[in-house]
């Protein structure tokens, strides 16, 4: 019985660790996405902020918004791409470790013009503005060489797989259409080769004939129909 209550009491603990284990894992699942939503929703309406200002604004915090909205375009696209790729060239690992550490030189410019766009000294903040479209070019270009080079590669192996491909159907489509060779035709060739490989093979031995029988058999006896049959006693 006391088996039976610490089996039972196991088994209780087990679906209750098991039940709360889940429930933590769906409420962290639950939390992330909440989060990557909130973070996607915050940069949808950043990104549309710097776009009126660019547009809206002219001079020193125009150009600091163009600035922003050209690195965020250009390193999201990046991480995108590699991103994408990488699930099937395994060689983009390392192309997206080096994205990784441009994007902490990007998130750090984009800061610092961040904090520029509050700065009430205008005059010193164009006086900073050719370095940091210098960094900003830099980042940028980096960038964009990684993720055109990720796209070159992945249509480079596209056109190779197309290629393999297009070459094995031609390949079943001439052998589809090989309809000149009739069944006729076939049965001649099998025939053909079941007749060459008789002559190959080697000729059967004669069989022997019997020896010819003497040249003056005995007679037989000739027995009329009128001859009586001898009886068994007088035979000896």
């Amino acid at each position: 019985m006391e088996a039976a209550l610490i089996i039972f009491a196991l088994m209780l603990l087990t679906v209750v660790g098991l039940g709360a284990y889940l429930t933590v894992k769906a409420v962290g699942a639950a939390k992330r996405g909440v989060e990557r939503t909130v973070a996607q929703a915050r940069r949808s309406v950043e990104d549309t902020t710097l776009r009126a200002k660019s547009f809206g604004q002219v001079g020193v915090a125009g150009a600091l918004a163009q600035l922003r909205l050209d690195l965020r375009t250009s390193m999201r696209a990046t991480q995108q791409a590699l991103a994408e790729g990488a699930q099937a060239d395994a060689s983009l690992r390392e192309s997206l470790g080096l994205f990784e550490r441009l994007s902490a030189h990007g998130h750090e410019l984009d800061g610092e013009l961040k904090r520029l766009e509050q700065e009430p000294d205008r005059q010193r903040t164009a006086e900073l503005l050719p370095d940091l479209r210098e960094r900003a070019a830099k980042i940028i270009q980096a960038a964009d060489s990684l993720r055109w080079a990720a796209r070159d590669r992945a249509r480079r192996f596209a056109e190779d797989e197309i290629s393999l491909l297009s070459e094995q159907i031609e390949m079943e489509s001439g052998a589809l259409r090989d309809w000149s060779r009739e069944p006729v035709d076939d049965l001649a060739a099998a025939a053909a080769e079941w007749d060459a490989t008789q002559a190959s093979a080697p000729a059967p031995k004669p069989t022997p004939t019997p020896p010819p029988a003497a040249l003056n058999p005995p007679t037989p006896t000739m027995q009329y129909p009128w001859q009586k049959t001898p009886r068994p006693e007088s035979a000896g």
